[in-house]
């Protein structure tokens, strides 16, 4: 019995070393994966944990399996936190956290399903999320980005609630510099010695060459239906179906009632009238557009995003020899392109139990090596480092994988985990006509400035939302038949600028300006 009992002593005191030597092996691996591997933590200090929490994390994503993919694995090996993501389709998503809000049962970490800040700041300020102006000590790269550079301090005022405190926690850095604008048939120009508009005037004088050399095609056609308005409106300097900020008069003005909309819808109209513009253009679907813009001789210019350059060229090429679909300048007087913001969208950490690890996980997000991890992997393992300083997947020898492509190989790219890029990856690895256009647009400094981002009292939020929804709906109907029918002219401009007033324009206005001042306080 006493051998037994030895025996059964020895056999547990290996089995307790055995476990210590492992839990000293996994810690010991944490730390050098965290000191070695991981890349610049902004300052954040790895492991996050050395007890393996859990923390959940609601994203948008089709992805069924990504707590199975290389990303998250990763992210539990360097951080020490066990991050269960839980994946709802955009579709669906929002409904979802709506029901979860209610039930008070939200994850961790909300990186999607909100409709914008406003929602965030409704939950929160009912107790559901944390607030961050106060913690920021627990999150260096939040802290260094947002409240120490003063170009971004802004949303310490814009986006913050009701109660004083700033609960949203934005993107940073995840926008190309130019991702839509102007497209057109390269090879269809030089063929008959036309040279690319710079001008408005230029733009129509093309149009009507192109017309007169294919009497049957539509040489402006578009897949965006009433949405070109907005997008076309940038180049005008205005925005349509919203107030816009007027640098010059240091004022917010009603674009759909401002001169330089009639400018623009009085341009389109001439268009339209004379057949450059596809009569199409406001009911068109996008296979009926893809259809017109790669056939040899229907349409030649259009607007979409910038992705179409290669794929259309390429599909075109097929049947038509020599297809080159290139980026041109803005139609608008002003000459200018949207800026796409470096701050954007929004997550946000509840309130319970794991919130300062959940801070701190969503701020190693924001730093370069969680940008370089949730963007490219880790070198040697997915990626490997091209001549040109641009990743090269390693699984995708062929070509340069698609976001979606790396969201379901690897995990990567998740919406609502990401939170800053790094420019190294695929989403910056453009083709020749791709890198045109970026060029172009930073070497001609055309960007239209961003507006200011207010933040509005409940009474303010109260007139707009009462006003706005009305406003938009009469503003489409108007657009849509003063181009389309004989409604237009001054005649019929005057008549809108009642109507507009009528429905409460003025008050929208009156609402951003009186903002305004709080914003320039």
């Amino acid at each position: 019995m006493k051998k037994i009992l030895c025996s059964l002593l020895a056999i547990m005191m290996m089995l307790s070393f055995s476990s210590c030597q492992k839990q000293n092996s996994e810690s010991a691996s944490l730390k050098n994966n965290s000191q070695s591997d991981v890349g610049d933590t902004g300052g954040l200090q790895l492991p996050l944990t050395t007890k393996g929490e859990t923390i959940t994390w609601a994203v948008a994503s089709s992805v069924t399996n990504l707590n199975d993919l290389y990303f998250k694995k990763r992210l539990q090996e360097i951080t020490g936190v066990n991050v269960q993501i839980e994946a709802y389709p955009t579709s669906t998503i929002q409904e979802k956290i709506r029901v979860l809000a209610a039930s008070k049962k939200l994850p961790d970490i909300v990186g999607a399903g909100f409709g914008n800040n406003e929602q965030i700041n409704d939950l929160a300020v009912q107790g559901a999320f944390a607030s961050v102006d106060d913690k920021l000590d627990l999150m260096p790269n939040f802290k260094s980005i947002f409240y120490e550079k003063e170009e971004n301090k802004w949303i310490f005022n814009s986006y913050q609630a009701s109660d004083g405190h700033l609960y949203v926690m934005p993107s940073y850095d995840i926008s190309r510099d130019v991702n839509h604008g102007m497209l057109y048939r390269k090879d269809i120009f030089d063929k008959h010695n036309i040279k690319p508009w710079k001008t408005q005037d230029e733009f129509y004088q093309n149009l009507k060459k192109l017309k007169e050399l294919y009497p049957s095609s539509t040489p402006f056609t578009s897949k965006n239906q009433s949405t070109l308005f907005n997008h076309l409106s940038t180049s005008w300097g205005i925005v349509a179906n919203s107030p816009y900020y007027d640098e010059e008069d240091g004022l917010w003005k009603y674009s759909d009632t401002d001169p330089k909309m009639k400018d623009m819808l009085d341009f389109l109209k001439k268009l339209y009238s004379e057949g450059l513009l596809d009569p199409e253009f406001l009911t068109l679907t996008q296979s009926a557009w893809t259809s017109k813009m790669t056939q040899a001789e229907k349409a030649f210019v259009t607007f979409d995003w910038i992705g179409r350059l290669d794929s259309f060229t390429k599909e075109a090429s097929k049947t038509v020899p020599g297809y080159d679909l290139r980026y041109g300048y803005p139609i608008g007087p002003k000459g200018t392109l949207i800026t796409l913001p470096r701050v954007s969208g929004g997550i946000a950490v509840s309130q319970n139990q794991n919130t300062e690890l959940a801070l701190k996980i969503s701020d190693f997000m924001l730093s370069p090596a969680g940008a370089q991890l949730v963007t490219m992997g880790t070198e040697n393992v997915t990626y490997t480092i091209g001549e040109d300083g641009k990743a090269q997947y390693i699984e995708f020898p062929d070509h340069n994988p698609t976001i979606e492509e790396l969201e379901q190989k690897y995990g990567l790219f998740i919406g609502g985990i990401f939170r800053r890029f790094d420019r190294r990856s695929s989403y910056f690895i453009f083709s020749e006509r791709e890198q045109e256009a970026q060029d172009f647009a930073s070497k001609e400094n055309i960007f239209e400035p961003l507006d200011p981002v207010l933040r509005f009292t409940a009474e303010q939020k109260e007139i707009i939302n009462d006003k706005m929804p009305a406003l938009r709906k009469a503003s489409s109907e108007f657009f849509s038949n003063y181009i389309l029918t004989e409604k237009t002219g001054d005649s019929a401009w005057n008549e809108w600028i009642q109507k507009a007033k009528a429905l409460g324009a003025d008050e929208v206005v009156a609402v951003y300006n009186a903002a305004q001042k709080e914003y320039d306080k």
